[in-house]
């Protein structure tokens, strides 16, 4: 079984542990899956929620977290290890907290939530390593030659996000419904031909990491039997005892049946899969009144939106769960308990 290689680094095993903000994958959950074999992902959007200043100036809060959270969760996962951050393309001040993130020489940022065409920009000369999301050959396409062409450079990782994932996804609803929802395993055949002949062009090594669905090490054989180097996992580490949500964020999960997941339209423009509870209900009823505009995403229009999602997202992590929005993954209904990141990592390897 091999790892991850990012760089100079390489993981033990070959699972990333994805990015959930607000809050939900910060330092102690990223530094304890990379601690035990995996590559931990910390969630950058608005990372500073917890900074006293958060309320007057998010933006300062969030950059002063960014460096505090990375430092965290290398203390615990030991330098060797392989640390990186998760940033949406949608985030308002995206290239100022990318920036950030090589500043502290983080190893990997993973892209999604829009294209992120001009990260190569901020990371040649560096040590860190870049990895867009994408959800179809096309999407994948067009940023590996964007990339090539404009920077010459080529990405270090693709990770395939498929329409089973949590939070928000890069399809459209119609996409979503059940008869009509791109396969995952088809999508991943498609991609990994298209990078073999990337790989062959440019002599570079570019692993190609499968998310949305896996629950099992049955399916991370499966998509790796199909090319895949590894994959991505988000839900099932969230209810882990190493997890920075409140325990009522966790238990919300626990909890949870296949009745309960929702696809709701985002503030961001995209659609998203969360939990349908009392403030879903709400929202669908009637808009919530927003007091604070947080200014973090670029395509939210505070006048026509339902809610705040940054304040929706603090409320659910901090354990507020009726009233905020629950981001999860398609599997949730088969979490039954709550675990260590030790045994859930051991559970996941033990037959690969």
């Amino acid at each position: 079984m091999e790892g991850i290689k990012i760089g100079e680094k390489c993981s033990k095993y070959p699972i990333i542990q994805g990015g959930m903000g607000v809050g939900v994958s910060m330092h102690k959950l990223a530094g304890n899956v990379s601690k035990e074999g995996g590559i931990g992902i910390i969630s950058i959007a608005d990372i500073g929620y917890q900074e006293e200043d958060f309320e007057k100036n998010p933006m300062k809060a969030n950059i002063r977290a960014i460096g505090k959270e990375i430092k965290k969760a290398r203390e615990i996962a030991g330098k060797d290890k392989i640390i990186g951050v998760n940033i949406m393309v949608a985030l308002q001040n995206y290239s100022e907290i990318v920036k950030e993130c090589i500043r502290q020489k983080i190893d990997l940022i993973i892209s999604g939530a829009g294209i992120p065409k001009e990260l190569p920009q901020y990371v040649k000369g560096t040590i860190t390593k870049i990895a867009p999301i994408v959800s179809s050959l096309r999407c994948c396409k067009l940023i590996v030659s964007y990339w090539i062409k404009k920077y010459n450079y080529v990405p270090d990782m693709i990770v395939i996000e498929g329409p089973e994932a949590g939070g928000h996804l890069g399809f459209k609803n119609e996409e979503l419904k059940e008869n009509s929802k791109p396969k995952l395993e088809n999508i991943t055949i498609e991609v990994v031909e298209y990078i073999k002949g990337v790989e062959k062009e440019t002599g570079k090594n570019i692993p190609v990491i499968v998310a949305g669905g896996i629950w099992n090490s049955k399916d991370i054989k499966k998509f790796i039997s199909l090319g895949a180097s590894g994959v991505q996992m988000a839900t099932r580490f969230v209810a882990t005892e190493e997890c920075d949500a409140s325990i009522e964020f966790k238990k919300a999960y626990v909890n949870a049946k296949n009745e309960d997941i929702k696809i709701i339209n985002s503030p961001v423009g995209m659609p998203g899969r969360a939990l349908n509870n009392k403030f879903i209900n709400k929202i669908e009823q009637e808009k919530n009144k927003i007091d604070r505009c947080y200014n973090c995403i670029k395509t939210c229009n505070v006048k026509n939106s339902p809610y705040c999602i940054t304040k929706a997202l603090i409320n659910s992590v901090k354990g507020e769960v009726d009233n905020g929005l629950i981001f999860c993954g398609s599997n949730v209904g088969k979490i039954k308990e709550i675990v260590s990141v030790h045994n859930l990592m051991q559970e996941l390897v033990c037959d690969l």
